[in-house]
């Protein structure tokens, strides 16, 4: 399908098609009739990290540690406090509603929640129609044609035009979120934990379902989730953030096969074994206290408070997000040691359809 007015897509090009530099967000705390400033929530604190076309950028961490706000920025659904984004070489970081209403074609995002992100009024043939009312596009064959395209595409029934968002189950109804971000074929698509309300069971297929699209429309996601099963299956490279930092960023399989962040090696370990024997060998690392305040963060190494690791040098300086030898991206002075050879990872389960 061509979409009138939008550009032809740009050929191969050997930078990356995101780029992050620094990006901060902080929300203010106010307190009195004037709204005086009394604090901040640092909920992202300097990010740095490029995302390469067709390459699939996963995002994980507990809850709180600014992902989904990262996910926000980068798609402009917030204003960064600081730092830079580019997209494509072009500096977006504080474009206004103009300027980033063309932007809006090529940089989609798929919500959390799917009961939420649907107007319950509309019906879903308005909802996935609304991309092209909104930039004004008139698909070829109409809108309709084209919505019952892409309907079909997710895996719906396109007689389902004229239905509302309670007649689908969850997954379904995530289906109809995906189908309205590929409305205006995006070159990135940002997935803020696609499938984490969603029944296990339903979980793999939605899985499948952005791989498979990914394949066939050529798309570029950053996803984010907690579940470290789902980013496994559908990453390239995962970056693990921590109270509003990443703290370890490398390729799938190194980091699943030797953590080198003691962040990272905790949440391994507690990911689910089946194989006793394996489980009893690993070992779970079980982290005391909670996770800092935002408004409040420790100096030094954020995680320090609760690193087994941690020395009088990780209480006073931050340690800086560097390359290995072995490529690893780290922020930590006490790396953990490189896996040898025989190392494996955690079992995985694939998902299935």
């Amino acid at each position: 399908m061509t979409i009138p007015g939008q550009p032809s897509p740009a050929p191969a090009q050997a930078g990356p098609l995101l780029k992050v530099e620094g990006l901060v967000k902080h929300f203010p705390i106010t307190k009195g009739l004037l709204r005086r400033q009394v604090g901040a929530v640092q909920a992202v604190d300097g990010l740095d990290f490029a995302v390469h076309p067709g390459e699939t950028l996963g995002v994980v961490g507990e809850s709180g540690c600014g992902k989904s706000t990262m996910g926000r920025l980068i798609t402009r659904l917030l204003e960064p406090t600081a730092g830079r984004v580019e997209f494509e070489g072009r500096d977006i970081s504080h474009l206004g509603v103009a300027g980033m209403r063309p932007l809006r074609r090529d940089v989609q995002m798929i919500f959390q929640d799917p009961y939420s992100s649907l107007n319950p009024r509309h019906t879903v043939g308005t909802i996935v129609g609304a991309p092209f009312r909104l930039q004004g596009i008139a698909p070829d064959g109409g809108v309709k044609k084209e919505v019952q395209r892409l309907l079909e595409l997710v895996g719906l029934n396109p007689e389902h035009y004229n239905r509302y968002p309670h007649e689908f189950s969850g997954g379904q109804r995530q289906r109809i979120g995906i189908a309205r971000a590929l409305a205006l074929k995006p070159r990135l698509v940002v997935a803020d934990e696609p499938v984490s309300a969603l029944d296990v069971s339903i979980q793999a297929q939605v899985v499948n379902l952005l791989d498979d699209l990914q394949d066939e429309l050529g798309l570029t996601y950053v996803i984010i989730a907690h579940d470290l099963s789902v980013i496994r299956h559908v990453s390239d490279r995962i970056a693990v953030m921590y109270l509003g930092k990443i703290v370890e960023l490398t390729d799938r399989t190194s980091l699943y096969r030797s953590p080198r962040h003691p962040y990272t090696k905790a949440l391994l370990s507690a990911v689910p074994v089946p194989d006793p024997k394996r489980r009893a060998k690993r070992g779970r690392i079980l982290l005391t206290g909670d996770v800092p305040s935002p408004i409040s963060p420790p100096a030094g190494c954020r995680f320090h408070t609760r690193c087994w690791k941690a020395t009088e040098v990780c209480t006073l300086q931050e340690p800086p997000l560097t390359a290995l030898r072995t490529g690893h991206q780290v922020a930590c002075h006490h790396p953990e040691p490189e896996a040898g050879p025989e190392a494996t990872a955690p079992a995985e389960v694939p998902p299935t359809q």
